[in-house]
């Protein structure tokens, strides 16, 4: 008997076993009903089934790559996409989704072979079908996979629009509230205090701002730039002034040459400066200078931070844009445990939006990120 045959015939025994298998997934398991624990096992079996039937006689390996897919194109998902939609809602891991079809893998051809006694001469055709269910079970695993992890990943984005957004109001009040204490004299409330909330408040918005900014970045939307005609040395005299305020322990010298007019968001210029400036205000040697330039080109300005101290490893080199990543810790480049590990991330975000680049190199002797800035018009 051929499998696409089989499979038909004997769906409902494969159902059982599919429900089974799916009902020991707990803890997300416990609450579903038979119909729910099936969800989309008879469509994914049906678009199997045609694959493979539509497949005898002609097998060609490499054109399973469209495989069932195209059995379900004019729909919006496949049968595949859908299950993994609904297991992840449901709260399935990916491996326990992963593991649903093996179980069916393995189901369905211990019942085949259990059902079937096979001649000589049906050998090969019975080879091609077991490879045919072979592959196309993988490729409907892989649009379960894909579908799943881009659910979990609005999930998440989703998650932090919303802690980000509902933060604000009650920080706004604190922060408020701190600069209102700050000016008055209030007995046994010494100004260190009034200073500690205030610093407290700024970092805790430095986290959401990053936090938004990567949701927008990670959406596909990007991140939001408002631009004007700046004098990019104005600008970053602004934000080393107050870093050198909060960071009376450091120095931090600033270089500017030739004419830095330009076309950017100020305040997005001054977020890659700050964001640049703390990384190596955490990672750099504390007994050297901190460098920043800012250099006229033709069409384009310049802007690097140079830090001493130990050199990046290779491999946090290679991801050292990639956002939720941090530096690694001991030695001279400790972990202060006050960002999230955004804030290379954003810094690249806001040079492109600029239609921009920034770089990192790195040696034994200092460390230097680059960010190139069009002028703009």
């Amino acid at each position: 008997m051929r499998l696409g045959d089989f499979i038909e015939r004997d769906m409902e025994r494969i159902l059982a076993e599919w429900e089974t298998f799916a009902a020991s997934h707990l803890p997300a398991a416990a609450s579903m009903d038979s119909l729910a624990l099936r969800d989309h096992a008879p469509e994914i079996l049906h678009s199997i089934v045609l694959d493979l039937n539509s497949s005898r006689g002609t097998y060609e390996p490499d054109q399973n790559a469209t495989g069932h897919a195209q059995v379900l194109r004019d729909a919006s998902h496949t049968a595949a996409q859908t299950h993994a939609l609904l297991r992840a809602q449901v709260g399935f891991s990916v491996v326990q989704l992963a593991s649903e079809y093996r179980a069916l893998r393995a189901s369905v051809l211990r019942l085949w072979t259990e059902a079937s006694r096979h001649s000589a001469p049906e050998l090969i055709a019975l080879l091609q079908d077991t490879q045919r269910f072979n592959e196309a079970i993988d490729h409907a695993l892989v649009e379960s996979i894909a579908f799943f992890t881009q659910e979990v990943e609005r999930t998440r984005n989703l998650l932090l629009a919303v802690v980000g957004h509902d933060l604000r109001n009650p920080l706004d009040t604190i922060m408020v509230t701190a600069h209102y204490l700050s000016k008055l004299r209030i007995e046994g409330v010494g100004p260190e205090v009034i200073a500690r909330l205030s610093r407290s408040g700024a970092r805790i918005k430095h986290l959401l701002d990053d936090l938004l900014d990567y949701n927008r970045a990670t959406l596909g939307n990007g991140i939001p730039i408002a631009v004007a005609d700046i004098d990019l040395a104005e600008v970053c005299a602004l934000e080393i002034d107050g870093l050198q305020t909060a960071h009376p322990d450091r120095v931090i010298s600033f270089i500017a040459k030739g004419n830095l007019r330009g076309v950017w968001d100020a305040a997005r210029i001054q977020q890659i400066l700050s964001n640049l400036l703390k990384n190596a205000l955490d990672y750099g040697a504390r007994d050297a200078a901190i460098e920043v330039q800012a250099t006229e080109l033709e069409r384009e300005v310049l802007l690097s931070v140079r830090n001493r101290g130990a050199p990046i490893p290779p491999a946090t080199l290679r991801n050292i844009f990639e956002p939720l990543r941090r530096g690694a810790g001991g030695h001279d480049r400790p972990e202060t445990g006050s960002n999230l590990g955004l804030g290379l991330f954003i810094a690249q975000e806001i040079a492109r939006a600029h239609g921009g680049t920034i770089h990192v190199s790195s040696d034994e002797h200092e460390t230097t990120f680059t960010v190139n800035l069009p002028r703009g018009t």
